[in-house]
């Protein structure tokens, strides 16, 4: 018999949460025509974000299980109810009581991965946290994995801060220079 991962009752705490968010999208009851993107795009960008705020904790030096915790229920609440509207801020409310019902996490670790997932959409804003930072990060990068443009529905006035902090995170990660990055924060106006 072979070795599976994510599941039996083996699992650490950040396997759970990466189960659950699995197996919630594979049994939802919101069809993907209902939905604002689809179950495909959820699991694929979950896992995403996960591996990269793995990475990204761990050249930071920060607690790399409360990133990948943080990073696999950031869009917690478009897991669960199919849309984007307010998605961060409702997605912390549904992950605090799911990890304190969890009794796996201590109040701080609770308030810090849902510090992470409440800001995680305010990619325009600099906080002093660098956990909150990480997970903006990991989303934003797996983000730009799927096309250069793909925020260009955003307001210009935020949109370019979404460009400066890519550039950043692939400088950090030792990626190329893309220049159209710099280019497109040109055309918004820095």
């Amino acid at each position: 018999m072979g070795y599976h991962h994510f599941i039996g009752n083996g699992l650490n705490r950040s396997e759970k949460i990466q189960a659950w968010i699995v197996n919630e999208l594979l049994n939802s009851k919101i069809p993907n025509e209902k939905r604002e993107s689809s179950i495909q795009w959820e699991l694929k960008h979950s896992s995403g974000v996960i591996q990269l705020a793995r990475l990204l904790a761990q050249k930071r030096n920060l607690n790399e299980e409360l990133a990948v915790v943080a990073a696999g229920l950031h869009d917690v609440h478009v897991i669960v109810n199919g849309t984007y509207d307010n998605h961060a801020r409702l997605g912390a409310q549904i992950a605090k009581p799911m990890l304190e019902q969890s009794g796996q996490f201590s109040n701080g670790e609770i308030k810090q991965i849902c510090d992470g997932i409440g800001n995680h959409s305010d990619k325009h804003l600099y906080s002093s946290d660098p956990f909150v930072e990480l997970i903006k990060d990991a989303d934003c990068f797996d983000c730009f994995f799927y096309g250069d443009k793909v925020y260009d529905y955003k307001d210009p006035s935020v949109l370019k801060h979404y460009y400066k902090r890519i550039i950043k995170i692939r400088e950090e990660a030792g990626l190329p220079v893309k220049t159209c990055f710099s280019e497109r924060i040109k055309v918004l106006g820095d």
